[in-house]
């Protein structure tokens, strides 16, 4: 049996920080970047006597993901104590949803090698706390910032039915950008707000798994998601291709060196030792409540992008670009309402305004330009009434006053101001053409002798006089009338 004839198995566990105010269980502010071990209270650190009350817009946030991703929100759910012992969990234990989670079913649509949509299967939905977080100094000594405990969370548990690396980097990726779009989380994942831990198994030719499977924990990112599943898919091959038993662990990812590492043997349900949490009670979701925090989610990434290429008849890649983030898409749909040519609006929105402004969630006006404004300059290039290069500097016009906090002027003002419309007088582009022929001869001479590719370079001699401005078809027209007469 050959390495390669070995499938993995891969299951995804993706802890989403939910954009709440304040903590899951207590009034401390949910905030990230303040002084270590300053937002805390005695119920986060867990002092005695402090009882845990629950954060009804942790639940509505999580119940907008589930549903959102079509599963199914539980009429009744609990908490429970999961216990074990470790210096960023100065409870001793982190309050969880064991056998009666928030929600389950469900699914994410996702990208995979080819290009092509899939969809992965969600296992449950629910909701946690937060654990501290160990600061690892360069003298080797390790201290605990306990500001993230009691941070809400909702942890999405995919099926274990993803077949690549590179598969389950598309599905975090994908559940990112739909928690984007809800605005429950910010999915910063170098800041932790998003993090993943992932189990793989190999699957043999005959179908049967793997006596064990590994958890690789703590991924921060998707590069990290997909170098660390290859190495441990090639590690787990080798050992099941040679006779071998996959020792079921806890791994860790080191991301400088590449390679995993064993963190501890795997911890089974019963080591956790969970017991229904005591200061907690059940938590009973009332239908109308639930119809009334759900009622006006946007579309999903996948859903949205299918609604923008039937209204404007776009390309799919064009689509997935502006689908990116949800306040883009609203945005560029506003736009291409508005100009003549869809999809001319679509390149110029993906291939131009892409390149000069940042698009993040929740910004209600990140780019400061009327969405007119974008489309009547993209009429005027479609028109020939600017050149690209003309467009481009209007728009930075734009931009640049929108930032400074100026009144942004429409492109008809600043193509007139800046002197930047398409020269199409055939009068006055003549002149410039003869100017350019008399002032190179000897190009003149080669290109008549039929060196034909120098006819590019008076078409560039041409643009370079008129800044750009000048009408490239008649350019060439001119160019072809002038050359031609003189050689006669």
């Amino acid at each position: 049996m050959s390495a390669s004839e070995l499938q993995p198995v891969i299951g995804l566990e993706i802890h989403a920080q939910l954009a709440t105010e304040s903590k899951i269980f207590c009034g401390c502010a949910n905030s990230y970047g303040q002084p270590p071990n300053s937002v805390t209270c005695p119920v986060c650190l867990g002092l005695p006597g402090a009882l845990p009350v629950l954060n009804e817009a942790a639940v509505r946030l999580a119940a907008q993901v589930i549903v959102a991703f079509g599963g199914m929100v539980a009429e009744r759910s609990a908490f429970a104590r999961k216990n074990y012992f470790y210096p960023d969990l100065p409870k001793g234990y982190q309050i969880t949803q064991y056998d009666r989670p928030l929600g389950t079913g469900g699914e994410v649509a996702y990208v995979d090698e080819d290009g092509d949509w899939r969809c992965c299967r969600l296992q449950r939905v629910h909701l946690e706390e937060d654990a501290g977080k160990l600061l690892h100094d360069a003298t080797h000594k390790t201290k605990v910032d306990y500001n993230r405990c009691g941070a809400p969370l909702a942890e999405i548990v995919t099926e274990p039915e993803l077949a690549s690396p590179q598969a389950a980097a598309s599905v975090v990726r994908s559940i990112r950008q739909a928690l984007r779009y809800l605005d429950v989380c910010e999915g910063d994942m170098e800041k932790g707000q998003l993090r993943c831990d992932a189990n793989i198994s190999i699957r043999r030719p005959d179908g049967t798994l793997s006596a064990n499977r590994t958890e690789v924990k703590n991924l921060n990112s998707f590069k990290a998601i997909e170098r660390a599943l290859q190495r441990e898919m090639e590690r787990q091959r080798g050992l099941v291709a040679a006779g071998e038993t996959v020792e079921q662990a806890t791994l860790y990812y080191d991301e400088r060196s590449g390679e995993v590492g064993t963190m501890r043997t795997k911890e089974q349900a019963p080591d956790y030792r969970y017991f229904p949490e005591p200061d907690i009670p059940e938590l009973v979701v009332d239908e109308r409540w639930l119809w009334e925090v759900t009622q006006d989610l946007p579309l999903l990434p996948r859903d949205r992008e299918r609604q923008m290429s039937r209204l404007f008849g776009i390309r799919d890649y064009d689509c997935r670009v502006l689908c990116a983030e949800r306040v883009l898409a609203n945005y560029a749909e506003r736009v291409m309402e508005r100009a003549r040519d869809s999809q001319a609006a679509a390149n110029w929105l993906s291939n131009v305004l892409l390149a000069e402004v940042e698009i993040g969630r929740g910004e209600l006006d990140p780019i400061g330009i009327p969405p007119d404004y974008i489309a009547h300059l993209v009429d005027a290039v479609t028109a020939g009434e600017v050149s690209n290069a003309g467009a481009r500097q209007v728009l930075a016009e734009m931009l640049s006053a929108s930032r400074s906090g100026r009144r942004v002027e429409s492109p008809e003002r600043v193509i007139d101001r800046l002197r930047l419309a398409v020269i199409d007088s055939e009068e006055e582009l003549l002149r410039v053409v003869e100017t350019v022929i008399e002032a190179h001869p000897e190009q003149v001479a080669l290109y008549r002798r039929g060196k034909a590719a120098l006819f590019t370079f008076f078409v560039g001699q041409v643009m370079a006089a008129t800044k750009g401005r000048a009408d490239v078809q008649l350019t060439r027209r001119l160019l072809e009338q002038r050359l031609n007469e003189e050689e006669k």
